[in-house]
């Protein structure tokens, strides 16, 4: 599974989007996954019924945003999708502000597993306090920006 190709292949990276709130924010990932066949729209009414209920567990480092569910709620086949947002928005609970979305969709919980430990090599940022380094990802203005900016980690992960 690799990152960089399922955005590719779902065409499921949005820029710079507009969200009014964290359930508008979701749904810009998780539509271009249905749109591409990926997950069923079950899958996003799960994770926003599991946020209801477990609170935010998808915020996983400051500004950032996870969003998944379980594999049997409606996963197709195991993709990613990007958001980042003009403007941050919160969820109920949280006090850091979230402007970049990485929806996970893995058909099983090994897939699930691996994308997790995929966007966090990507991400992950020496220089930064947080180990997360997402102005990279902000600055991005087309696709192919955000698939250089994971070339490059992942150069750099090699190296």
């Amino acid at each position: 599974m690799a990152l960089k190709q399922s955005l590719i292949e779902n065409k499921s990276i949005c820029l710079q989007a507009e969200a009014s709130d964290w359930k508008s924010a979701i749904k810009i990932g998780t539509d271009m996954l249905i749109k591409s066949g990926a997950i069923l729209p079950s899958y996003h009414e799960a994770i926003i019924s599991s946020i209801e209920k477990l609170g935010p567990y998808i915020v996983i480092a400051p500004s950032l945003a996870m969003p998944h569910a379980r594999p049997e709620n409606g996963v197709v086949k195991t993709a990613f999708a990007l958001v980042t947002l003009k403007e941050p928005i919160f969820f109920t609970g949280e006090d850091s502000p979230i402007d970049v979305l990485i929806t996970l969709a893995g058909s099983s919980s090994d897939q699930h597993m691996e994308g997790l430990m995929e966007v966090t090599q990507v991400l992950d940022d020496d220089d930064s306090e947080t180990g997360v380094d997402l102005d990279k990802l902000r600055r991005c203005q087309t696709p192919e920006d955000v698939y250089a900016v994971i070339d490059a980690a992942l150069a750099e992960e090699a190296a």
